[in-house]
C-alpha cells in the first residue's frame, strides 16, 4: 500500500496482491481487481490513440457503473484530468461544466448524448466523445465533435503514458452550486491518494470489506468510496438508487460492512424500518455534508446496535476535515470531533492568530490534503486558499516559501480536550434579537420533537429585530402537520429568541441539490417568495 503515489496505483497495488478478488460491483455484474487493472489500461491506450494531452480534461457523464470506474481511471492512467458530472444534472448545468473546465472529451451514454446535443456547439473546445457502447450510432450528432464506440479489449494499451507526479492534477470535482455557479475544485493525485489513505485509516477498511457507493462519485464523499476500497483491496458495490428502500435492500443483498451519507438520507433511512440481518455485518455507518440530528443518529444506533457511528466534517476544498472517534459519541454527540489522519485543523481569528479553547473562530485546515484552488478562477481562489498566517501551529518563523491553507468560511469552536464543534457558516448565521443563531441549532432542537420529517432554518429581515426566524417543514409521513403542537415544542425546548417567528410548511420533501443535501438556495427562494406579503 505503501508504494501508492498516483492515484490509479491504489488498483494496480491491490491487483498485484489480490488479482482474484472482486474490486467493484454493479447490480449482479463483478470485477475482480485483475481484469479491472487490465480494462483500465486499455481505455487508457484508447485515450492516447485520441491524442489525450497531459492534463487534459475528460468528463465522466455517466450513471455509477463499471464502466464509469474504467472510464475515471483510465483517464488518470493515460494523464488526464477526470471531470465526473452528476447524472442528475440538466443539459444547461452539463455544458457549464463542459465550457468552465475546457473539456476536450466526453464520455457518456447514447441517451445522455441526444439530451446534450442541442448544447454541445456551445461547447468550443469539446473535440470528442466516446459513448459506453461498442458501436457508435450515426445519428448519435448532427455535428460537432467526432463520436466513438467504447474501446473492445486493451488496443493501445502498450502506448507510453504521459509522464505525471502525485502534485499533477488529476481532478476537477464541482461543487453542487447551492450559492451561485458550481466551482470546479482542483485536486491532485497527492490529494486524492492522501485522502484514501487517512479515510482508510481512521475507518479502519481492509480487504474484507464491502463498500456501498450510494453518494454520486461527482462529490468527494461519493469518490471516497472507491479510493478507499481500492486502496484496501476491499470491495465497492455501485448502487443508483431511486428510493430510500433501495438504500436498505443493497445493505441486505451485498452485505455491505459499510456505508457513507448525507443528513437528508440518513433521516429518511431512519423512519424506516431495518431488516434485522444488516445488523449482522453492517460494521459502520458514517455521516458527512453536514450534521446529523441527534435524533436521527438515535433512530440509527437503534436499528443497528453493533455498527459503530462516525461522524465527519469535510469540504471539498480538502475533501475531509474531521471526524468524532465512535467511542466519543455518547459523551460528545454534537462534535465534529478532531482532525483527521495527516491533516491539521485549526481555529483561527480574523488577524490569523489561534483562538482560546471555546473562543469561536474560523476552521483552517493544512496538509496533504489542501486542494489546489478553483479552476480558472483566481478571485475565488484567493478567497478561500491563503498563505498559512507566520503565527499559526505548525509555521516555523525560518520557513521562506509560503504554505497555502483552505479557510473554510465555517465558524468552530475548539474545548479545552480539543474536541471541534460546528457553529455554522459565516454566511448563514442569523442575527436575531443580537443573537447570533446557527441554524443547525435550531434545526436540531425541531428534529428532537419528532413532529417533523425534515425541516431548515432560515434568517429574514426584521425592522425590529434584525432578522427573524423562519422555520420550513415537511410533514411526518402520512400526517398533517401540527403547527401548534410544533409552536408549542419550540416554546418549550428554545429560549425566546430563537424560536420561530414563522412556520412554513412544505409540500413536499426539502428539495436536494445534486450532491442530495437540502438546497438552502432553492428553498430560500421558495420561502422568499412564500413570505412576501
Amino acid at each position: 500500500m505503501s508504494s501508492t503515489f498516483l492515484l490509479h496505483d491504489l488498483i494496480a497495488a491491490s491487483a498485484r496482491r489480490t488479482p482474484g478478488a472482486v474490486a467493484v460491483g454493479q447490480g449482479k455484474a463483478e470485477l475482480c481487481y485483475g481484469e479491472l487493472e487490465h480494462r483500465i489500461a486499455g481505455f487508457a491506450g484508447f485515450l492516447l490513440d485520441l491524442g489525450l494531452a497531459r492534463g487534459e480534461r475528460v468528463a465522466i457523464f455517466l450513471d455509477k457503473s463499471i464502466d464509469t470506474v474504467v472510464g475515471i481511471f483510465g483517464t488518470c492512467s493515460a494523464g488526464g484530468v477526470f471531470v465526473p458530472v452528476n447524472p442528475v444534472l440538466k443539459p444547461e448545468q452539463v455544458c457549464h461544466i463542459l465550457r468552465d473546465c475546457n473539456v476536450r472529451t466526453l464520455v457518456t451514454s447514447h441517451e445522455r448524448l441526444k439530451l446534450l446535443a442541442p448544447h454541445l456547439p456551445s461547447c468550443h473546445d469539446l473535440r470528442q466523445v466516446v459513448l459506453n457502447a461498442q458501436e457508435a450510432p450515426a445519428d448519435s450528432v448532427a455535428a460537432g465533435p467526432a463520436v466513438f464506440g467504447w474501446p473492445n479489449g486493451s488496443a493501445g494499451a502498450t502506448l507510453d503514458r504521459h509522464r505525471v507526479t502525485d502534485s499533477d492534477m488529476a481532478a476537477i470535482l464541482y461543487t453542487s452550486g447551492s450559492t451561485g455557479r458550481p466551482k470546479g475544485v482542483v485536486l491532485s493525485h497527492r490529494n486524492m491518494v492522501a485522502g484514501a489513505k487517512s479515510v482508510a485509516q481512521y475507518l479502519g477498511n481492509h480487504s474484507e470489506d464491502v463498500l456501498l457507493a450510494a453518494l454520486p462519485l461527482s462529490f468527494d464523499a461519493g469518490f471516497s468510496q472507491l479510493t478507499t476500497a481500492f486502496h484496501t483491496g476491499a470491495r465497492v458495490q455501485l448502487l443508483n438508487y431511486l428510493l430510500p428502500r433501495d438504500v436498505l435492500k443493497a445493505l441486505r443483498d451485498f452485505r455491505v460492512t459499510g456505508l457513507t451519507a448525507v443528513p437528508p438520507l440518513w433521516i429518511q433511512l431512519s423512519q424506516l424500518d431495518w431488516p434485522q440481518s444488516i445488523t449482522e455485518h453492517l460494521r459502520y455507518f458514517a455521516n458527512t455534508g453536514g450534521r446529523m440530528p441527534r435524533e436521527t443518529l438515535e433512530r440509527l444506533r437503534s436499528r443497528t446496535p453493533h455498527s459503530r457511528p462516525y461522524l465527519m466534517y469535510g469540504l471539498t476544498e480538502a475533501f475531509r476535515a474531521t471526524y468524532l472517534d465512535p467511542d466519543q459519541v455518547d459523551a460528545r454527540p454534537d462534535s465534529i470531533g478532531k482532525a483527521i489522519p495527516n491533516a491539521e485543523v485549526m481555529v483561527l481569528r480574523a488577524d490569523g492568530s489561534e483562538c482560546a479553547p471555546n473562543e469561536p473562530g474560523e476552521l483552517v485546515q493544512r496538509g496533504a490534503l489542501v486542494a489546489m484552488g478553483y479552476w480558472n478562477d483566481a478571485d475565488k481562489t484567493a478567497e478561500r486558499f491563503k498563505p498559512l498566517p507566520p503565527n499559526a501551529p505548525g509555521r516555523q518563523p525560518g520557513l521562506v516559501l509560503p504554505e497555502m491553507a483552505v479557510f473554510s468560511g465555517d465558524t468552530v469552536r475548539r474545548d479545552d480536550e480539543g474536541f471541534l464543534y460546528f457553529i455554522g457558516r459565516r454566511d448563514e448565521m442569523i442575527k436575531t434579537s443580537g443573537y447570533r443563531v446557527s441554524p443547525t441549532e435550531v434545526e436540531e432542537i425541531v428534529y428532537a420533537t419528532r413532529l417533523v420529517a425534515e425541516c431548515a432554518a432560515f434568517g429574514m429581515p426584521d425592522e425590529t429585530l434584525g432578522q427573524s426566524i423562519a422555520l420550513v417543514v415537511a410533514a411526518p409521513d402520512d400526517a398533517e402537520l401540527d403547527h401548534a403542537a410544533l409552536l408549542a415544542e419550540c416554546r418549550k425546548r428554545m429560549p425566546a429568541y430563537m424560536v420561530p417567528a414563522r412556520i412554513a410548511p412544505y409540500r413536499d420533501a426539502l428539495p436536494r441539490n445534486p450532491n442530495g443535501k437540502i438546497d438552502r438556495n432553492q428553498l430560500g427562494a421558495w420561502l422568499h417568495d412564500t413570505l412576501r406579503p
